[in-house]
C-alpha cells in the first residue's frame, strides 16, 4: 500500500493536540468586525477544539 497523503489545507487550519483532539482556530473573525461587540472578538481570538463529528473527518485528512 503506498503512503497515506496528508491533505494539506486541513494541515495549514489544525493542529493534532497530545490527546489527540484537533485545535484550531474559530470562524468569523476575519471581516465585518464593526458589529461584533468586543467580548464576542476577544473569544474569538482563543483557539477551539473541534467536535466530535468533524474530528472523525479530521482523522483522514491528517493520518
Amino acid at each position: 500500500m503506498p503512503k497515506i497523503k496528508t491533505h494539506r489545507g486541513a494541515a495549514k487550519r489544525f493542529k493534532k493536540t497530545a490527546s489527540g483532539e484537533f485545535k484550531g482556530s474559530h470562524a468569523f473573525h476575519s471581516h465585518i468586525l464593526g458589529k461584533k461587540n468586543a467580548k464576542r472578538k476577544r473569544g474569538l481570538r482563543k483557539a477551539t477544539i473541534a467536535s466530535a463529528a468533524d474530528a472523525n473527518r479530521l482523522k483522514r485528512l491528517l493520518p
